[in-house]
């Protein structure tokens, strides 16, 4: 569940940054007063700061962008596309993996490239400009994703899923990049902050326009509920998730424009850009190879590829899950994404309170071992079983008399992907606060960059096993045991790291 997104929605699983932000709340009733308020000092890379117009314009970016995460590839188009457009939940769920993990293959082989130039090839913002013009493009055309479609129509789809995906890890490499020369050494991670805060409430915010525009007019008789579905679009068509696309595409649009207007870019080094690419990769290898002098720092970042992978594969395949088992259509879908959005942003307040109660080791211990918990008792629910021994009588009165949730099964499911849901925020929050505890202090930035780096380039390992085994067993349960795999051999792992600083040689 990006992201991840991330102590304020899924969402942040996507945008690995250093320090914790706070919560959502916290962030949006004192960021913007904080930001305004800072004095012209100096940014992180010893620069003068941005104006508070230009820091704010980078943070609303973000609000542009990272809809993205929660409406497309988590509870609403991807599970339709599963559902729906391939037409069965088995194939579909392997196909959506196979789009997810041909995605972050082609993440892991640019992101070093990407990096470099962004470490040294000055402007950001015409590469900014045109990958999100790529993901705007391909998701205006999700419009033509057709129920029950057609192989090459599948296949084209596909594509635009990918070309999306690939265009939004790319665009936050030199989105993030900017950060430093913005804000000053404290105020970075309050900006960080501010942009994740911004990015999981818009998200919520198209949510809930889909779902009272388009999903729930015709359906329910309550107020301020149209009685008809906007702009005409035929539900039976499932035509309400198809405009989840263009209405996202639209959003970006717009508000991206402060960011290119306000937000000041780096100069031009006028660095050749093969070799602004070798440098970076370079500079990667030297830091990978000195970790023969770190062998603590070096355990842990492997856990955290394992558990990390894990987390990524649980967003990526939880809408699609949840909408195949229970055949949830649109509303409860969007209801279950605005839902569950909202408790995950709890999630940065409990890894912040774990990590000061018992240290960032024993924290990621709750928290990953919680989420591999609440994981694995999720498959074991279904329409007519609760935990799969205690049957559920599908005639049985319903619990209430609304359009969604209306079973004990699907109710004891939502709490089980509530917790889940705030186990996995407080866990990146508490695996970042673990690396900036065990590294050396004078290559902090160093490390964290590979931190980030090692989390773009081995996303695809997890949801391939995924992948692999749901088509393997023609069963979506057993595929989504990979995900318990990747997150027990990350705390495996764990066992074996220290909770102590190195130092630097």
């Amino acid at each position: 569940m990006s992201a991840d997104p991330e102590a304020v929605g899924l969402a942040a699983i996507v945008e690995e940054t250093t320090g914790t932000p706070p919560s959502a709340a916290a962030i949006q009733a004192q960021g913007f007063a904080q930001l305004i308020s800072e004095p012209a000092e100096r940014s992180a890379i010893g620069e003068r700061v941005a104006s508070p117009t230009g820091r704010i314009s980078w943070a609303m970016f973000e609000w542009a962008r990272n809809p993205y995460v929660l409406v497309m590839t988590i509870y609403v188009f991807a599970p339709y596309f599963a559902n729906n457009v391939v037409g069965d939940g088995v194939r579909g769920q392997g196909i959506a993996g196979t789009i997810q993990m041909y995605s972050g293959i082609a993440i892991a082989m640019l992101a070093p490239f990407l990096g470099a130039i962004a470490d040294c090839g000055g402007r950001r913002k015409p590469w900014i400009a045109f990958f999100t013009l790529l993901m705007v493009a391909a998701m205006f055309a999700m419009w033509l994703a057709v129920p029950h479609a057609s192989g090459a129509q599948i296949l084209f789809i596909g594509a635009l899923m990918a070309v999306a995906n690939v265009s939004f890890d790319a665009s936050a490499v030199f989105h993030n990049s900017l950060l430093p020369a913005l804000a000053t050494p404290r105020g970075v991670a309050r900006l960080s902050g501010l942009g994740l805060a911004l990015g999981n409430a818009a998200a919520i915010l198209l949510l809930l326009f889909l779902l009272v525009a388009f999903a729930l007019p015709g359906h329910v008789a309550w107020s301020l509920i149209p009685a008809r579905p906007l702009w005409g679009l035929d539900q039976a068509g499932h035509e309400p998730e198809r405009i989840a696309g263009p209405v996202c595409a639209l959003w970006l649009i717009v508000f991206s424009a402060p960011f290119f207007l306000f937000t000041p870019d780096r100069p031009s080094t006028n660095t050749p850009l093969v070799r602004a690419m070798l440098q970076g990769v370079r500079s990667v290898i030297r830091t990978i190879r000195s970790l023969r002098h770190y062998r603590n720092v070096a355990t842990y970042l492997l856990a955290r590829l394992f558990f990390n992978d894990g987390m990524t594969a649980i967003l990526t395949f939880a809408g699609i899950y949840s909408s195949s088992i229970f055949h949830w259509g649109a509303i409860p879908m969007l209801v279950y994404g605005i839902e569950v959005s909202v408790f995950a942003g709890f999630g940065g307040l409990l890894g912040a309170r774990l990590d000061n109660a018992f240290g960032s080791k024993r924290a990621l211990f709750v928290s990953i071992g919680g989420t591999a918990l609440f994981g694995l008792l999720t498959l074991t629910m279904a329409p007519d079983r609760i935990f799969w021994i205690i049957p559920y009588d599908l005639h049985a009165p319903k619990v209430w008399n609304g359009p969604f949730f209306n079973t004990w099964p699907e109710l004891i499911y939502l709490l089980m992907v509530n917790c889940t849901a705030v186990l996995i925020t407080a866990g990146y929050a508490n695996s970042r606060t673990m690396l900036a505890r065990i590294a050396p202090v004078e290559r902090m930035t160093e490390f964290f960059g590979l931190y980030s780096l090692s989390g773009l380039s081995t996303s695809f390992l997890a949801i391939g096993m995924v992948t692999w085994l749901t088509f393997a067993s023609h069963n979506q349960r057993i595929g989504l045991l990979g995900e318990e795999f990747f997150l027990i051999a990350g705390l495996l792992l764990m066992f074996f790291v220290k909770e102590e600083r190195a130092q630097a040689v």
